[in-house]
């Protein structure tokens, strides 16, 4: 997987959530907003300081942590 340098987590922002560097946008937005089908223009215009590489970081964050699967540890 390719290094997401765009992604941060803080928990004094949006409570740690995945964010988009550190502005108090959501990796859950971002991808929301692509889901209800809005276009990467769209997103920018509506978020000016964004820019295209966080919306694809977002979206490839998205896709990883979706193939992330928890496993339970066993205690003895």
């Amino acid at each position: 997987m390719e290094k997401l340098t765009r992604i941060t987590f803080d928990p004094a922002v949006m409570g740690g959530k995945a964010c988009v560097r550190g502005l108090r946008v959501t990796v859950g937005t971002v991808v929301g907003l692509l889901a209800a089908g809005r276009s990467h223009e769209e997103i920018l215009k509506a978020y000016p300081y964004l820019e295209r590489e966080d919306i694809d970081q977002a979206l490839a964050y998205a896709a990883w942590r979706v193939e992330e699967r928890e496993v339970a540890l066993v205690t003895l």
